[in-house]
């Protein structure tokens, strides 16, 4: 059995692309979300973040051999390429996954979710966002979770695709609760009934570790 000690488990290529892929199908979906509780620039932002990132990958195609260079591609376009808020908080996801897999030198279970482990820390340090908000972070403090209680050989796909399931639960429980946070905050019970955009993205990315997303309205029904 492929363990995820071995470089070659888990494709963070892969994922990357598989995560943009998702965001250019669900952009207007995660628009209209954003519209109904935020700005309405979520999927716009996101989508650009996705493009910046596809194309510092085709930039570097030496980079498919290195597991942490998609996911520093993938922290450069976010952090630097995309605005509003949620760019620079996923980018310091990004970011913080990249650190963690240079550092095991694969993108191995642990090293996944010591990643996502500073990576919520480092949002909620800059985000002063806690569970609860209504926030992204009710969606990736799950996740974070759900790969840190797996058992150090699970394959990392088998272990993100836990953090998905994690993530989405998350995502569900943002449409009950009322924002404490952001433009939501100002909606008061007309944001209720839907899921933050934010934590949906969340969703998104550990679910595209397996594959693309097509249709967002089956993961929110």
């Amino acid at each position: 059995m492929t363990t995820s000690t071995s470089p070659d488990a888990f494709s963070t290529d892969a994922w990357m692309r598989r995560f943009v892929q998702t965001v250019q199908t669900t952009k207007d979906r995660l628009t209209s979300l954003d519209q109904e509780v935020g700005d309405g620039d979520f999927g716009i932002n996101l989508s650009t973040g996705a493009h910046s990132t596809l194309r510092h990958l085709d930039a570097n195609p030496a980079s498919r051999s290195a597991p942490a260079a998609p996911l520093h591609a993938a922290a450069t376009a976010f952090l630097d390429e995309v605005g509003g808020t949620s760019g620079p908080l996923f980018g310091l996801l990004f970011r913080s996954l990249a650190v963690a897999v240079a550092d095991a030198a694969a993108a191995t279970t642990p090293a996944l979710a010591a990643g996502a482990e500073e990576g919520l820390a480092a949002i909620r340090r800059v985000g002063d966002a806690a569970p609860g908000d209504k926030t992204l972070v009710d969606a990736l403090g799950p996740a974070a979770q759900a790969l840190r209680t797996a058992p150090a050989d699970t394959p990392p796909a088998e272990a993100l695709a836990r953090a998905a399931d994690a993530a989405w639960a998350g995502v569900s429980e943002t449409a009950r609760l009322r924002a404490r946070m952001g433009r939501s905050s100002y909606l008061g019970e007309r944001a209720e009934g839907v899921p933050d955009p934010g934590a949906v993205g969340i969703g998104l990315l550990f679910a595209s570790a397996r594959a693309v997303v097509e249709d967002l309205s089956t993961r929110l029904d």
